[in-house]
């Protein structure tokens, strides 16, 4: 195990264990549960049944990436988060929020927010400055393009390779800004710039990307992928099944923070695995 916590903007979470991370979208036009939690109260709801279901952290996110979506003004993405981490300031798991604005991650630490989930792996001006100045900390994630065309006809070298040579560069550059290197977790971003094939082979090779030294968070539910790979296209209704089967065997090839929509039914898929690993259950 590369430390034995992750410091979560302050508060330490065991790495001895895996850990589920509750999606909470916030836009119109995500591709699972768009304009479900677009009301404020709902969407605090919805923040503290995820943490009755079991929860490690909370994430919201004010702009759709997912591929084809487009740009969302600043103005807009701060619409749809701020009144919502207003109304949930006190729960009682870790906030994150996911976005690459400098200026939103400032003000989400504000709020209450301890990790920035950032697609862009704070590569946009100010993101590095940011994420140090509001100490918090970090998930940073490949993703080759950007979301309106990341899928058409992405290519690598050789996927596994590429994904561990960025995530090395961009650990290294939140280092130097003078980010803790117990507060940065590293997701090769399933989905974002990948086919079938990149998805599989970085599934396959997690464990290549421990001696970078960052625990790893991955994103794999509801994704089209899980749903070809579990018998064909699926739609997302109908693929809860493959997503818990694509997180037990991210954890088991070493991801540790699984971020996801369903959490109740990962945190216990999850939990069996691990307590028949670590011996719990003998």
């Amino acid at each position: 195990m590369v430390a034995e916590f992750f410091d979560c903007g302050g508060v330490l979470l065991p790495l001895d264990r895996p850990h589920v991370v509750g999606i909470l979208n916030l836009t119109p036009d995500s591709f699972f549960d768009g304009g479900r939690h677009t009301d404020p109260a709902r969407a605090a709801e919805r923040a503290w049944r995820m943490v009755e279901e079991g929860a490690s952290l909370v994430e919201l996110g004010g702009e759709s990436t997912r591929p084809g979506a487009h740009p969302v003004p600043l103005d807009e993405e701060r619409r749809r988060v701020l009144p919502v981490l207003e109304r949930i300031r006190d729960l009682p798991v870790p906030l994150a929020v996911d976005t690459s604005d400098p200026a939103l991650m400032r003000e989400a630490a504000a709020c209450g927010v301890r990790l920035v989930n950032d697609v862009r792996a704070l590569s946009r001006p100010g993101a590095l400055e940011a994420v140090r100045a509001s100490g918090l900390a970090v998930c940073l994630m490949h993703m080759r393009g950007e979301p309106p065309t990341m899928q058409d006809d992405p290519r690598y070298a050789d996927v596994v390779e590429d994904v561990h040579g960025f995530l090395a560069g961009r650990r290294d550059a939140a280092l130097t800004a003078g980010i803790g290197a117990r507060s940065i977790l590293l997701d090769p971003g399933f989905g974002f710039g990948k086919t079938l094939a990149h998805n599989c082979a970085l599934l396959r090779a997690l464990g290549r990307f421990r001696d970078l030294g960052c625990p790893l968070l991955v994103g794999l539910s509801r994704k089209s992928f899980v749903g070809a790979l579990a018998g064909g296209p699926r739609p997302v209704s109908e693929r809860l099944a493959g997503s818990l089967a694509a997180a037990v065997l991210a954890y088991g090839n070493g991801a540790t923070f699984l971020r996801v929509h369903d959490v109740a039914a990962t945190r216990d898929a999850l939990a069996l695995v691990h307590a028949i690993r670590s011996g719990a259950a003998a």
